[in-house]
């Protein structure tokens, strides 16, 4: 509980935090010229929306792999953008999306334990995916622009939250992880520790990620299919600044947004990385010779992308929900006639 506190905090401290950084930069390079450049774009840098459900697929598909293929691709593919739209625009701590993905799985794959294995070694696919993306991105604007030194700290920081990642995968593969919490659960709260994994076996989920741990080849399929919608996801970068004037490389492109990545990544506090990822954006934009202005207009498109497919995202959800609860749960009243008759001709024989 207490940690929830600290994080709840956290986040509250980072927002104003992030949203002042955010405005600075707008103030510092001025709002006209900022909507200048983005005007000249026009409206070609709507399509940078759609074009997002692209990488979002092919990071589906290594959940459809890791879930044994037993829901469609397709509803995958639009869990996929809630979880990110959640897990980006949410005050959730960045686990919110998991959370409500495997709620939402579980409509399609009557498995919990199965759903939730598939789940949280999907995660530890896309840190391993997100270290090797980001330090790509790294070597690419080392040797590009030759300022190791202005990358140091960037580097620094990715070493040092390595061991994180790598102890969670430990005690994973180690095993009995999920168990332990569930009799812990049970002697601290007794009959109410049934809510700590909502219903689940704790051994069975042990057991579930086990399997999933264990099959090396499946894991690496899911690895490939994860970065490579990172690297597609880099092609909107790289699109954005050619629509905004200052076109630069594939290479350019893939080191800002895996560099843009990493710094996001290590701002968990900020919620949706609210100018974190705008400063990002500029300072690494600027090593491959992009102008402030130009920049910043980068950021904000990738901002206003964010937010106007998010929250896409996020109202389609909600439309299925009320059409679950009001309209998919409920006959319709030509179906009650039809059953009535049926019953009504059933008591005549």
């Amino acid at each position: 509980m207490k940690r929830l506190q600290w994080s709840r905090w956290l986040q509250w401290a980072g927002l104003p935090l992030g949203i002042a950084l955010l405005i600075g930069l707008a103030l510092h390079e001025g709002v006209d010229g900022l909507m200048q450049v983005i005007g000249q774009a026009g409206f070609a840098l709507l399509w940078l929306v759609p074009f997002h459900a692209l990488p979002l697929l092919l990071d589906a598909y290594a959940w459809h792999l890791l879930l044994g293929k037993r829901a469609s691709l397709v509803f995958l593919w639009w869990v996929a953008m809630v979880r990110e739209a959640v897990s980006r625009l949410l005050p959730v701590a960045g686990i919110g999306g998991e959370i409500v993905g495997i709620r939402l799985a579980k409509w399609r794959v009557a498995d919990p334990s199965g759903v939730s294995a598939s789940v949280i070694v999907e995660v530890m696919v896309t840190m391993a995916v997100q270290y090797a993306f980001s330090a790509l991105g790294l070597v690419l604007i080392v040797a590009s622009t030759h300022q190791a030194d202005a990358l140091r700290t960037i580097g620094l920081a990715l070493l040092l939250s390595l061991p994180l990642p790598v102890i969670a995968v430990i005690l994973v593969r180690r095993g009995g992880v999920f168990h332990a919490i569930e009799r812990w659960a049970g002697r601290l709260l007794g009959t109410a520790s049934g809510s700590i994994l909502q219903g689940m076996s704790g051994e069975q989920l042990d057991a579930d990620l086990d399997a999933l741990m264990s099959r090396a080849g499946l894991l690496l399929r899911a690895f490939v299919w994860q970065l490579s919608g990172y690297l597609l996801g880099a092609v909107e970068t790289y699109w954005a600044l050619a629509l905004l004037g200052h076109p630069v490389s594939l290479g350019g492109a893939l080191a800002i947004e895996g560099l843009t990545q990493a710094v996001r990544h290590a701002a968990f506090f900020v919620p949706a990385g609210v100018g974190v990822q705008e400063a990002a954006v500029v300072v690494l934009a600027q090593m491959f010779g992009v102008d402030r202005e130009v920049a910043l207009s980068l950021a904000v498109v990738k901002r206003v992308r964010e937010v106007l497919f998010g929250c896409g995202a996020l109202v389609s959800w909600q439309v299925v929900e009320v059409w679950r609860r009001w309209g998919g749960a409920r006959p319709s009243p030509s179906h009650d006639v039809a059953r009535r008759q049926g019953i009504e001709s059933e008591e005549r024989v």
